[in-house]
């Protein structure tokens, strides 16, 4: 008995988009996308290396979003783990946290203290 042997189709080259918007802190002058956008690229593994992106992972920046275009398997809670960290190591981790916005992008947002400290004086 002689087995049929499978057909390989060729797989589409999908390339992810992910975008994070600073533009909260960025605006307000206590984060620099710039110092973010390197951190990310200094971070960010490939084959269990980093800095070995290549030509596999980009990251660029507009005004205050940062980019990253992968044409690798790069999951977005990869990006957010990376964005705390960034975040834990400028010490705005107190003030600033990741919101998933869309599928592919997340936003740094500051905590919502005035809502707070409204139910802290109606008690």
């Amino acid at each position: 008995m002689v087995k049929a042997k499978a057909v390989k189709t060729p797989k589409r080259k999908t390339t992810l988009k992910f975008t994070i918007d600073c533009s909260h802190p960025v605006d307000d002058g206590i984060m620099d996308a710039s110092s973010f956008e390197k951190f990310l690229v200094d971070k960010i593994k490939v084959g269990k290396k980093t800095g070995n992106l290549g030509d596999l992972v980009t990251v660029s920046r507009e005004k205050a979003k940062v980019l990253v275009n992968s044409d690798i398997a790069l999951s977005k809670r990869y990006l957010k783990y990376l964005s705390k960290k960034y975040l834990k190591k400028q010490q705005l981790r107190d003030w600033l946290h990741v919101i998933a916005n869309s599928k592919t992008s997340y936003e740094l947002r500051y905590y919502n203290i005035h809502d707070q400290d409204a139910d802290e004086d109606e008690d």
